[in-house]
């Protein structure tokens, strides 16, 4: 009987265990359809209707996947900067072993590999955002950006010693960073400055970001010792 009860509790989940699964499969489905045509047209350009028939699904499966087209979008924005870099790799490398300078030199490495990756529609949706951001973009900075920026912070606070939090440390975070999103957005249009970057190498490109912001870390972390020690 025991034996009996055990199959049926397993023939009543196996289903579920497809439904999720299918499930997972067709948001998935709906955030690549939106990315690409959000990303090739814009969020005001793209229809749910265009959308829905991209990704092989009915307008209702947005609705219930995501709530509304405005959370769809945020969804995309969100996958979108998880394909650029997520959170666990940043945090693998702040907490990995090494030097600090070696953990900046290997999130840059990352992140100019990642920009000068061929054109996918993360990269364009993003820089659309980016370049004209409205109120989506919010969700960036709740769920992606500001956890990978506190991750960052670490490894600059280590080469400055400047504490976590500090302004100066915030100021610093946002220095190293651009030079980065300046690459990723440049490249998604054939431009001068685009083909510029295209003739240069990766590691050449590398080294002097790398070099760049140490530059502008030692020298700020200086200023905050000798501000420090005035003060006391």
């Amino acid at each position: 009987m025991s034996q009996k009860k055990r199959t049926d509790r397993n023939d009543e989940e196996a289903p579920q265990r497809t439904t999720r699964g299918d499930g997972a499969r067709t948001r998935a489905r709906i955030i690549d359809s939106a990315g690409r045509l959000i990303g090739a047209n814009g969020f005001a350009e793209t229809t749910s209707k265009a959308i829905a028939a991209d990704a092989g699904v009915d307008l209702a499966s947005i609705n219930y996947h995501f709530g509304s087209r405005d959370g769809l979008y945020k969804a995309v924005l969100v996958e979108a900067h998880r394909r650029f870099i997520t959170l666990d790799e940043l945090q693998a490398i702040a907490t990995g072993d090494g030097l600090p300078q070696d953990k900046l030199r290997r999130i840059l490495d990352r992140l100019v590999t990642r920009a000068l990756a061929p054109k996918e529609w993360n990269g364009n949706v993003l820089a659309r955002e980016l370049l004209s951001p409205g109120s989506h973009i919010e969700v960036l900075f709740e769920q992606e950006i500001g956890p990978k920026f506190r991750a960052l912070s670490t490894v600059l606070s280590e080469i400055s010693d400047i504490p976590v939090g500090d302004p100066a440390l915030v100021r610093c975070a946002v220095s190293v960073g651009a030079p980065c999103a300046m690459i990723f957005v440049a490249r998604r249009n054939d431009n001068p400055l685009s083909r510029r970057i295209e003739d240069m190498g990766k590691d050449e490109l590398v080294d002097h970001l790398l070099s760049f912001a140490l530059g502008g870390l030692q020298a700020i972390g200086r200023d905050f010792s000798a501000a420090v020690s005035g003060s006391n």
